[in-house]
């Protein structure tokens, strides 16, 4: 997993925000505000569900630290939107690395080889700030949330 840093690898990934797809440019993206990268395993998971909306009723508490959360998962944007649209909406993106399969939760050290949830990510975050470097990153159990006071204190450190 990569540790606080290390540089954030770039990526380009299909994102639903608001219920609208698009493209996720990490570069872009980074280069304007602080990145809170929200790993987790899988789409209608009950403990993902209540991760990805704990981020939608604190955003304003991101934005206020000129930070946006980025969730993503290995499932299809096709299969993040119809989630989406049971348990959001949500106003941050919703990122798919479906393609190819896990490719950015490889790239960050986080996708599961095996075990429960193999070929899924690992339930984890990295604060990344806005010069692209890994500032904090944690994996956390797949049946716990985030503590979001953790992530807020470590994006107030930048």
């Amino acid at each position: 997993m990569l540790q606080p840093g290390d540089m954030a690898p770039d990526f380009d990934l299909p994102v639903l925000i608001g219920g609208v797809k698009k493209r996720f440019h990490f570069a872009e993206w980074c280069s304007k505000q602080n990145l809170v990268l929200a790993f987790y395993p899988l789409n209608w998971e009950p403990v993902s569900a209540e991760q990805m909306v704990a981020y939608q009723v604190e955003r304003e508490k991101f934005v206020a630290r000129n930070a946006e959360v980025v969730g993503i998962s290995v499932d299809s944007i096709m299969n993040t939107t119809a989630w989406e649209r049971e348990i959001g909406p949500f106003d941050y993106p919703l990122c798919s690395d479906f393609w190819p399969h896990g490719d950015v939760s490889r790239k960050y050290g986080v996708l599961r080889a095996e075990g429960p949830f193999a070929g899924a990510s690992e339930r984890a975050i990295f604060v990344v700030g806005k010069h692209g470097k890994i500032e904090f990153s944690r994996i956390f159990p797949l049946n716990q949330v985030p503590d979001l006071q953790e992530t807020l204190a470590a994006l107030s450190r930048l």
